[in-house]
């Protein structure tokens, strides 16, 4: 790549760490700053906030096993509890569990000094980057460097510091990003004992009995009993009962229990606009955060506490968990305020399961399976690109654009330097017979930048012959992706979509196996994974959804539907991925976003081609 990659671009907080079951400590005698972080659905570790960081250490050095109530310190986390001695976050009126850790950082890295980068969503909200990604960006930031390429980190993206602003390197979007100064994070010296060697205290006196207690032990009782259960099926006969707490007995045993089964749960992290799971950030400005009751996710944790028993004080009565369609566990609930008020008045709390997905229709037989009406063919195959002897880049880029004699004094957009000056790019990038003073003007919108600008966006992209203006998104040529070989079916089923009854349904199929990368990818020679093929996707058989499989079919020859890069869902890089165009894979129910009834999901997928220069006046070639 162009970009100047600073030495530490290596992953930073390495530090000792544990994701549950007891607390990360620093090497003995060093002082490291402390980030405690949680666990997302993506399986990406979101930082706290600097603010609750200090609250949970202060917590800590007073009683190493106690419960942390967030809300004491940021109003907008009023559910959310922590146990420092199962390392989980729990949300008190729902019993979510997600798991915490305490990481630790170098003293001189950005949440030392107190610095958060962040960048901007769709809804005009600043959401922060995980803190190794803040802390490289700081570090390339520190150096000077005019620009920094995060595909090490896995990734697509790259930031510029002239113009502060986060681009895609596959659809060349950007966004602004900002860097601004919060209270540095907590540091703390030395080392911290193991919580394996922690004694745990008794104490013969009764625990407080205010509302805010009452849930949060009730919410611990719950959860240590699902813990307790995974460790002796685990670990049989290993594990001894035990019903102590932050150095205090809970209530004595057999003063009234509760039937508690485990099973999925869901979990629920605070999701700011945009969709950025940060449970410690505010919106700047003031601006309030949705209901946090709107803010329901599918969680990753796995509760397995079948048959287990959970303390309950005394004077509460036992709240009934009852599993209404009779098939497999439910999630305990013993925390909810909702539930325990309705139980103190004698009624009945039953608590199911979440409702499942519908991913597939039922059973189809061969003979009811046919063509699309107006579609050629039912498969669509792409072997592995043949590297044509394009045109050397700066034939591509004159080819696009005219040259301006006298430019305007105004900002080229790429380098963010004055079109009257040099490019930014000069003394990274030089070509012969390209100037970095020479300006052009694109043909179709007229946007004008440096030449040099140009060539360094088109290096950095796919090299296919076109060009994408980075202002108006306007497509120079046809836009050719990175999709690596594989095969798409499309066909009639005789099942109707939600929202779509009189209509029958067009399932697509798209299969990709595993390979190896070519030049075009991201580390050419490794092999690449591709996770969950054949992937089944749906659209309705009217005249619109036959359009958008006509423009799917050209976007799959032109290899846009699917890249090579960094799952969102796993964590996983060098694995087969979507590119930027939305196809609904859930074909009963929209539990997952990916689903039906969607009314504007047409016109949106048709919109989200069109910006791949994927539009209609290709349907008349």
């Amino acid at each position: 790549g162009l970009s100047p990659r600073p030495p530490s671009m290596a992953r930073q907080g390495s530090g000792a760490m544990l994701a549950s079951g007891g607390l990360g400590f620093p090497p003995q005698n060093l002082a490291r700053v402390v980030v405690w972080e949680w666990l997302n659905e993506h399986g990406r570790w979101r930082p706290y906030s600097a603010a609750v960081c200090h609250h949970i250490e202060n917590v800590l050095k007073e009683d190493a096993r106690g419960s942390v109530v967030l809300g004491q310190v940021d109003v907008q986390l009023a559910p959310y509890v922590i146990d420092l001695q199962s390392m989980h976050q729990f949300r008190q009126d729902t019993g979510t569990m997600r798991p915490v850790r305490r990481n630790f950082y170098d003293p001189s890295s950005a949440p030392g000094k107190g610095i958060v980068w962040e960048w901007e969503n769709d809804n005009n909200s600043w959401t922060p980057y995980d803190m190794d990604i803040c802390i490289t960006i700081q570090n390339a930031y520190e150096k000077q460097h005019p620009w920094l390429d995060l595909s090490s980190l896995g990734f697509c993206y790259l930031i510029y510091f002239s113009s502060m602003s986060q681009m895609n390197r596959q659809t060349q979007r950007k966004r602004r990003l900002r860097r601004r100064m919060d209270l540095a994070y907590p540091l703390t010296m030395g080392s911290i004992p193991k919580s394996q060697s922690w004694p745990v205290g008794t104490s013969t006196g009764m625990p407080c009995s205010c509302p805010q207690c009452l849930l949060v032990n009730s919410t611990r009782a719950a959860s240590n009993a699902i813990l307790a259960s995974q460790r002796r099926k685990l670990y049989p006969g290993a594990v001894r009962q035990s019903s102590t707490f932050a150095g205090t007995a809970l209530w004595p045993v057999g003063t009234g229990t509760a039937a508690v089964t485990g099973g999925t749960a869901k979990g629920e992290g605070l999701q700011l606009p945009g969709g950025a799971f940060a449970p410690s950030q505010s919106v700047p400005g003031g601006t309030p955060l949705p209901g946090l009751n709107n803010l329901n996710r599918p969680g990753t944790q796995r509760g397995a506490g079948l048959g287990a028993r959970a303390t309950v004080p005394p004077g509460v009565p036992a709240l009934p968990v009852k599993n209404l369609n009779g098939t497999g566990p439910v999630h305990p609930a013993l925390a909810g305020m909702t539930g325990i008020l309705m139980c103190a008045a004698g009624l009945p709390v039953c608590l199911t399961r979440a409702p499942k997905p519908i991913l597939h229709p039922p059973p189809v037989s061969k003979s009811d399976i046919k063509p699309v009406p107006g579609v050629n063919g039912i498969c669509r195959k792409t072997k592995k690109k043949h590297l044509k002897k394009s045109k050397a880049p700066e034939d591509v880029v004159r080819r696009y654009i005219q040259k301006v004699k006298n430019p305007p004094d105004e900002d080229c957009t790429i380098c963010m330097e004055r079109l009257v000056t040099s490019s930014g790019y000069e003394g990274i990038l030089s070509h012969r017979g390209i100037k970095p003073e020479l300006v052009g003007k694109l043909g179709k919108c007229g946007h004008m930048y440096h030449l040099l600008c140009l060539l360094a966006m088109y290096n950095n992209g796919n090299k296919d012959g076109s060009l994408q203006c980075p202002t108006c998104k306007a497509i120079y040529g046809e836009k050719t992706g990175t999709q690596p070989p594989g095969k798409m079916e499309f066909h009639l089923i005789p099942h109707s979509l939600p929202g779509y009854s009189n209509s029958k349904t067009i399932r697509i199929v798209y299969d990709i196996p595993t390979g190896i990368q070519g030049p075009e990818h991201p580390n050419p020679g490794k092999k690449f994974t591709a996770r969950g093929f054949p992937r089944h996707c749906y659209l309705p058989d009217n005249e619109k959804g036959r359009k958008v499989l006509k423009l799917l079919i050209v976007a799959w020859d032109r290899r846009l539907i699917f890249t090579i890069g960094t799952s969102n869902t796993t964590g996983e890089s060098d694995t087969v991925v979507w590119n930027e165009i939305h196809h609904k894979t859930e074909f009963g129910s929209n539990l997952t976003g990916h689903g039906y009834p969607d009314p504007n999901y047409l016109d949106n997928v048709l919109a989200e081609l069109l910006a791949q220069g994927v539009s209609e006046a290709n349907l008349k070639d």
